[in-house]
């Protein structure tokens, strides 16, 4: 036996040496980066395993030695916690990136940005035409979404924020409409918590509707405060706010994209002409510009506003009818004829 002895501890320490070298080996092949053109995309789906990985990388001909994934998998205890999803193998990573990424969850996000001055109607529009979304809310009716968010009886107009927020794919419309409820909630809330004295608004819903209005009518971000101004001294005045969205919101898609006198003089709940005071609800997603601007409007007396005319979407601003009427036919009727 103790003439064995050395044989034994010899033949251990090449097979430590031989193991040592394979898992060297293992460890810098996989953290090696991988040699690509362009980013891959990997889908991972629920139940999956890390042989069904190798098997995916080595058909992308991304994994040369699949064994090494699955004995790297066991040793790292990662096997067990790669999670479902769609990943993106970039340029310049290698598969343990790769693996971290999954281990994460880090899955590919795809865009979608909810514009300022939609409607809700653009934004469901928006939310069926995503490639990524899990459509749940398609045979919902348009006036009965609010009621499967756990709001029923809210109107769905302007209650959602607009931005760019990131989704995974086949994530739930009704988790997006969620996260956009949400986030329009918080900016809401915390301005209005932040708001001037004194301003014409009994609850923070009214001042959404007002914002909703000067989203449509400020094309130029500077002039949402002085635009707000404007209607909240009309509001204060006991004026009519006289806005053409609101019409045209009032028509609804029977609209045709010009907007003629008789439409001013047809009575709806959202016709600012023949109606004082705010409309029943918003008319459009406002952003977080027109939402500061209604709760820190100027102080100004300007009581009207028009358009220039020169494409620029800059406005005239008077203090008095006369002043308006001079800047009407100055700036619309003369550049008309």
């Amino acid at each position: 036996m103790q003439k064995m002895l050395p044989k034994l501890i010899a033949a251990g320490a090449v097979l430590l040496i031989v193991i040592a070298y394979f898992v060297s080996n293992m460890f810098f092949y996989l953290h090696e980066p991988v040699m690509i053109d362009e980013p891959v995309t990997i889908s991972f789906k629920r139940g999956s395993s890390v042989r069904t990985l190798a098997s995916q990388l080595q058909d992308h001909e991304l994994l040369k030695h699949p064994n090494y994934l699955r004995i790297y998998g066991r040793l790292s205890g990662n096997a067990t916690r790669l999670q479902a999803g769609e990943y993106v193998f970039s340029p310049g990573q290698s598969i343990a990136d790769l693996i971290a990424d999954m281990v994460a969850g880090k899955v590919k996000q795809y865009p979608l940005t909810l514009v300022e001055g939609w409607t809700f109607r653009q934004f469901i529009d928006a939310l069926a035409a995503h490639e990524a979304v899990e459509h749940t809310l398609k045979d919902v009716p348009y006036d009965q979404v609010m009621s499967k968010l756990g709001y029923g009886g809210q109107h769905p107009e302007g209650r959602f924020f607009p931005d760019t927020y990131f989704l995974h794919k086949n994530m739930r419309d009704i988790d997006i409409l969620q996260r956009a409820y949400q986030r329009m909630e918080q900016h809401l809330q915390r301005l209005w918590d932040q708001r001037d004295p004194d301003l014409p608004f009994k609850t923070p819903y009214e001042a959404l509707i007002m914002a909703s209005i000067v989203e449509k009518e400020s094309a130029v971000p500077e002039e949402r405060p002085v635009i707000a101004g404007v209607f909240i001294n009309r509001l204060r005045k006991g004026m009519r706010l006289q806005t053409d969205p609101t019409v045209i919101y009032g028509i609804g898609e029977s609209f045709d994209g010009d907007i003629r006198f008789r439409d001013l003089r047809t009575d709806t709940p959202y016709n600012t002409y023949t109606r004082k005071g705010l409309t029943p609800t918003p008319i459009a997603m406002p952003g977080l510009g027109a939402l500061k601007a209604v709760m820190h409007p100027d102080d100004t007396r300007y009581l009207y506003f028009v358009a220039n005319g020169d494409g620029s979407g800059q406005h005239i601003f008077s203090t008095t009818l006369q002043e308006h009427e001079s800047a009407v036919d100055t700036h619309q009727r003369k550049r008309a004829r």
